[in-house]
């Protein structure tokens, strides 16, 4: 008799947390580390995060809580890191390459690691030795806060190993959560952190007054461009109109749960690049990414207009009003 592989949520935020939801309703035991004792201690007596998706009621006999990442590591032999990715390297790197041998990692982070560059599919690669036939990533479009209301969401898991990727999709699957499986580990991933850059164009937009009409035109530029960027990092055949592409891009920019968006219609509005994150209070991946993806265009140089103009107002504090005036006269 095959024995069923453990699975281990690495974090504590909304989105480990709507994953840990479906995980528990489909598994027997779900593995979840928290680096906060207290919430993890919470989670065991009063079943619900206290920080985040309060709704989201636990059944604690399906669930191993723990605060101890190596303990979680050790148990499980599929992990799924969702944390935000300026902290992936700083909750990882005292983590031994030896404990995550013959581990599956997938990836829900949609974001880059700041100190590398770096997408993590290859900062697992590089970093611990995890083969890339190991790897995955979860993609959208899919908001942690529709899976707590149980609306109906959608989820593509990407990797090269079909079986792994189907066994994840498997156990992702519920009445509320459709999922499929694709071979595009590297395209998805990167479109999961460019669709981050997008919304903050999109939401910088909304701020300034801009309409419907050419925030239509933004995403149709944007879809444009990401193809270009995939095309050109990584040559494979992907249609960019699927989910984990202009799905996942289109809820990012357009939807009221999207941090990025609300990041950039705060920066639209007025507000300084640290005053939106003060108020905010919960990361938006897009601002990483977007110096991240700037430093790795260096070497590709693909012509990427709505990035560099997200890159311009964060980074060269060059006025959002300004910066969407020659965005709009390039795009139009």
């Amino acid at each position: 008799m095959a024995v069923e592989k453990r699975i281990g949520v690495i974090g504590g935020g909304s989105w480990a947390t709507a994953l840990t939801k479906v995980l528990s309703e489909n598994n027997d035991l779900t593995y979840w580390w928290h680096r906060n004792p207290e919430a993890a201690e919470h989670i065991r007596n009063y079943r619900h995060n206290p920080n985040y998706l309060r709704a989201v009621e636990f059944d604690p006999e399906r669930l191993a809580v723990s605060s101890d990442i190596d303990e979680v590591i050790k148990a499980c032999d599929v992990l799924i890191v969702a944390i935000p990715s300026a902290f992936v390297h700083s909750t990882f790197e005292r983590v031994k390459p030896a404990s995550l041998k013959g581990k599956a990692v997938f990836s829900a982070v949609k974001g880059i690691i700041p100190e590398f560059h770096s997408i993590p599919a290859r900062y697992f690669h590089k970093e611990f030795g995890v083969p890339y036939d190991k790897i995955g990533v979860i993609c959208g479009p899919c908001h942690a806060e529709e899976v707590a209301m149980e609306r109906l969401s959608f989820l593509t898991i990407a990797g090269m190993n079909e079986e792994n990727a189907s066994f994840l999709a498997e156990r992702l699957s519920t009445r509320y959560m459709k999922t499929s499986t694709s071979e595009d580990l590297f395209g998805a991933e990167i479109a999961a952190v460019l669709k981050n850059i997008y919304a903050i164009a999109a939401g910088v937009c909304g701020g300034l007054g801009y309409g419907d009409n050419f925030r239509a035109l933004l995403i149709s530029a944007a879809i444009i461009e990401m193809e270009r960027f995939l095309d050109k990092v990584n040559p494979f055949h992907r249609d960019v109109s699927e989910g984990p592409y202009l799905g996942d891009l289109l809820v990012t920019a357009y939807s009221k749960f999207s941090r990025n968006r609300t990041f950039g219609y705060m920066l639209g509005k007025g507000y300084s690049v640290k005053a939106a994150q003060l108020e905010m209070e919960m990361i938006a991946e897009g601002y990483y990414a977007t110096k991240s993806l700037y430093e790795m265009n260096k070497k590709f140089e693909v012509d990427m207009p709505i990035a560099e103009a997200v890159y311009n107002i964060i980074y060269q504090r060059i006025s959002p009003v300004v910066e969407m005036r020659i965005l709009a006269d390039k795009l139009g």
